[in-house]
């Protein structure tokens, strides 16, 4: 209460990519989330939009299950001890899909694995559910987050960017139905952002994208 006066919403975002795996030697997405905060602190930082931790993530499922849950929950370890004028936390992975074309907003993620190889730490699962707790492997879990006004506001900044509804079966998936769950249990945001290699689109247009994804989910309300 008091006398401040309306302030403006903080959205804090706290985001992962991954190593590198099969097939992708180098992956953009470890570049994309090491290098941002930099980029963003440079070209100036919207109001409102705190960049929390960036982390870079082992491509694999239930081998990297435990520090993937550490890095989820001390986004809300952070959020319990500072003042909260952060009013919004989100939760933002990025990922390769080594044939795409375009950029693309994944809207959900089923409780399926079933990997077309093993991930880095040899695991191969085939048709499980991802939480057998949840049910069956056509358990969908969709993001809360308004992927419609994030994708046409990136297409008017003059990105490719489409709207997936299939985030694939292999460890993007995984992650981002293990990062849904988690959200929607401690009432925060969660969003997965396929990226092509830097050979279809260059790193500094992928940085771009990356700094304009941060500014629009700042803005949403």
């Amino acid at each position: 209460m008091g006398s401040e006066g309306p302030t403006t919403p903080v959205t804090t975002i706290h985001m992962t990519g991954f190593k590198k795996f099969h097939g992708v030697s180098e992956n953009p997405t470890e570049t994309i989330v090491s290098n941002l905060t930099e980029y963003m602190n440079k070209k100036g930082l919207p109001k409102g939009l705190i960049i929390g931790s960036c982390s870079i993530l082992e491509t694999a499922g239930q081998g990297a299950l435990v520090p993937l849950y550490q890095r989820l929950q001390s986004a809300i370890t952070a959020k319990d001890s500072e003042s909260s004028n952060s009013n919004r936390i989100i939760w933002l992975h990025f990922g390769v899909n080594s044939g795409a074309t375009r950029f693309a907003i994944e809207n959900q993620a089923v409780n399926e694995a079933n990997f077309r190889c093993p991930d880095e730490m040899g695991w191969k699962p085939q048709k499980v559910p991802i939480v057998p707790s949840d049910g069956g492997i056509s358990r969908i879990r969709e993001t809360s987050l308004p992927v419609e006004e994030i994708s046409k506001a990136l297409a008017k900044k003059g990105y490719d960017v489409m709207i997936s509804d299939d985030a694939g079966r292999f460890v993007c998936n995984y992650v981002y139905y293990h990062s849904l769950r988690f959200a929607e249990q401690n009432g925060i945001k969660s969003l997965f952002v396929h990226v092509p290699l830097f050979l279809t689109i260059n790193q500094e247009t992928q940085m771009q994208f990356a700094a304009s994804l941060l500014e629009v989910l700042a803005s949403i309300s």
